[in-house]
């Protein structure tokens, strides 16, 4: 159906991708968007870093371009799309997508000055691997992503940590590292040398595809489902075509939003597995938060680090408060960062950055 109404717009708007050049960043940081549309009344252009769409104008012409040149934007990695008509649409112009189970948005990546974390840098880095296979918890094929930090090629005698990096609802195993620059961030710290070179494993969270947030049944079975495809088949994967350490001291499970929640419960239920926990914006489910209560004295003994971020206007910040206030309340040893910023990617990229090189420290 998506692919279906995809091709209905390009035909109602007439769109030429190829004769049509995709955002042009000036070098104030002023944006040029264009869009082809001939039969188009409105066009606007949507981005992550305002809250007011920006209006595009027609050039007359036979061919009908409609351009807008945008105040200068912060520097970032940001979302955007177009609005034709009423209608969202990505830009047919731009290949950087962000990866989705419904993709509908463009990425813009603007470098700052000097780089950013995410940004590119001419600096040693690491290789991320695709892995397709079939899983036997699930009976189907699934894919997975695999970061190895510079220099693992090279160092046939070493293991690594391993860190399990899991993506939000709507997202896949791709996102981290299309549009979260996951890589770019820890090869930027791994040459700085602020944090430990690691092996990161990232799986699609979604072993049951999308489901509501209001439906709990559901919800506790695709958790269920991806715990099993996990340490059923993720984890032994990476162990049979990677070096990772098997210390439970050496690995790790961190994730944004549905990520966050996630990591927290199959964190808290196998301390066994992972001594090192991270949740950006995500949650605790009430049954796992009880357990994990109820012996502080052995959550503190195995945890070697609960590391809880959210920003001042997530619309989770009240879930992620009340969990801060049961940790303290009995006890239990963590960090919790409330930094700027909402539900969203760019605050994100900065959570990662900052809980890396919280990670496999003595």
């Amino acid at each position: 159906m998506r692919l279906f109404v995809a091709l209905c717009l390009g035909l109602l708007f007439t769109i030429t991708a190829s004769a049509q050049p995709g955002p042009e960043i000036q070098s104030d940081n002023r944006v040029k968007f264009r869009f082809r549309a001939n039969q188009a009344k409105e066009v606007a252009v949507r981005g992550q870093w305002s809250k007011v769409p920006i209006a595009l104008s027609r050039q007359e012409g036979e061919n009908s371009i409609w351009t807008v040149t945008s105040e200068p934007i912060p520097a970032g990695v940001w979302e955007y799309r177009f609005v034709v008509d009423g209608l969202t649409v990505i830009d047919p112009s731009n290949p950087m997508l962000k990866p989705q189970r419904e993709p509908n948005s463009s990425i813009l990546h603007i470098e700052g000055s000097p780089p950013n974390p995410w940004d590119f840098k001419n600096i040693p880095h690491g290789t991320v691997h695709q892995h397709s296979y079939y899983s036997k918890t699930l009976g189907r094929h699934r894919e997975l992503s695999v970061y190895t930090p510079p220099g693992y090629e090279n160092k046939a005698e070493s293991t690594y940590p391993l860190l399990v990096l899991q993506h939000g609802s709507g997202d896949n195993h791709l996102t981290w590292v299309a549009h979260g620059k996951a890589h770019w961030i820890l090869d930027s710290l791994i040459a700085e040398q602020k944090a430990v070179p690691m092996i990161v494993l990232m799986i699609d969270g979604h072993p049951r595809g999308q489901v509501p947030r209001d439906d709990v049944q559901a919800r506790d079975e695709s958790l269920t489902a991806f715990e099993k495809e996990l340490f059923g088949d993720a984890i032994p994967l990476v162990e049979a075509n990677y070096r990772v350490s098997s210390d439970r001291e050496l690995r790790g499970i961190a994730g944004l939003s549905m990520g966050g929640w996630q990591s927290i419960n199959v964190g808290f239920s196998h301390l066994n597995q992972f001594a090192w926990i991270g949740s950006f914006s995500g949650a605790a489910d009430k049954a796992t938060l009880e357990t994990t209560l109820s012996d502080a004295e052995t959550t503190n003994k195995q945890t070697k680090l609960l590391w809880i971020a959210c920003g001042k206007d997530d619309f989770l910040l009240d879930r992620n408060q009340a969990l801060i206030d049961a940790l303290e309340e009995h006890h239990i040893h963590h960090e919790w960062h409330l930094t700027d910023g909402d539900h969203s990617w760019p605050v994100w990229r900065v959570h990662l950055n900052d809980f890396l090189p919280r990670l496999f420290q003595k």
